[in-house]
């Protein structure tokens, strides 16, 4: 697709978070990196992302991408500026717009479908996960049996999100050849702690949405404390991974180096490449904070903590830049 036959707006939708994402990924890298702008609602109004798009114009001569987390929370005012906006829109911006739940009325997607474009990816939970689950594999190259395929649905749930991250990992592993039951039970992760990587997944990928929300999810089974412990040891080994790749060791000695598995090790370095060694320095000083914080020296309870500091060392480049 030629660049310009992108819409100047776009409103993603749905359930099937994978989805949304890929379609996100796919926008994304029509753009340079420096040229990517992702906020929140709340706190960012239609007012601030019409700024945002006017302003990242400034900076970028390539094109320039404003995504917006979490428009649902908008409401007349918000829709209002970006109508307005879309009168005289910012000539190569492109406003994306991500609804982690249906909006409140037909305002905003009425409008996006008149001016724009609406990918809604509101799928319901598939009647037969199981033969989901196989035609995810298949997508990915990777053949499975039925039996296979209930087997991980019995282990992981029927959670869309939690399948597709267990369905890539495995996939990954597979490279390519027949998984079978008796791989899918050494490999699979059961639900909870599929939670677990649910965050730091979104921390490697700078998703600061995903990251409060898998951090919100976790604290419903888990104490602030271990949730912290998890994550710091995991921006650790990002940290000590990021070392060792720079000295030229591939996965498998990295994992050797640091006693993981050859998938744990090639996760730590792709979230590497994400963060640069100032950032993730200053986000092991953080999370140090953060465990002070909670064993007893913040008035504030070890939840909001704990939310607060996922949100400082996932939107760590931004406070760098900023700085």
């Amino acid at each position: 697709m030629a660049a310009d036959e992108l819409q100047s707006i776009y409103l993603l939708t749905g359930s099937d978070r994978p989805k949304v994402v890929r379609a996100l990924r796919r926008l994304r890298s029509r753009f340079p990196d420096e040229s990517v702008e992702v906020l929140t609602a709340p706190p960012t109004s239609g007012e601030d992302a019409v700024a945002a798009c006017n302003a990242l114009g400034l900076f970028s001569d390539g094109g320039r991408l404003v995504v917006v987390e979490g428009v649902e929370s908008w409401r007349a005012p918000d829709v209002e500026a970006i109508d307005a906006y879309l009168t005289d829109a910012s000539p190569g911006a492109v406003l994306a717009l991500w609804a982690h739940e249906t909006p409140k009325g037909d305002a905003l997607a009425d409008l996006v479908a008149k001016r724009g474009k609406l990918l809604s990816y509101d799928v319901p939970r598939p009647k037969s996960p199981s033969a989901w689950v196989a035609s995810e594999f298949k997508r990915l190259g990777v053949e499975v049996d039925a039996d296979a395929a209930r087997a991980l649905v019995e282990i992981v749930g029927d959670d869309v999100l939690m399948l597709s991250s267990e369905i890539e990992k495995i996939a990954t592993w597979a490279a390519g050849s027949p998984v079978g039951v008796r791989e899918l039970e050494a490999l699979a992760v059961p639900a909870r702690e599929v939670e677990a990587w649910a965050l730091t997944d979104a921390w490697g990928a700078r998703n600061l949405s995903a990251a409060i929300t898998a951090c919100e999810a976790s604290l419903e089974h888990r104490e602030p404390f271990s949730i912290a412990v998890a994550l710091a040891t995991h921006v650790g080994r990002v940290r000590a991974a990021q070392v060792l790749a720079e000295e030229g060791l591939g996965a498998r000695d990295v994992g050797k180096r640091l006693g993981m598995k050859d998938f744990p090790a090639r996760k730590a370095l792709t979230h590497s490449e994400n963060y640069s060694r100032e950032e993730l320095d200053a986000a092991l000083v953080r999370l140090a904070e953060l465990d002070a914080a909670i064993k007893g020296g913040s008035r504030l309870s070890g939840e909001l903590e704990l939310e607060r500091a996922v949100a400082d060392v996932t939107r760590a480049r931004q406070t760098a830049t900023a700085g």
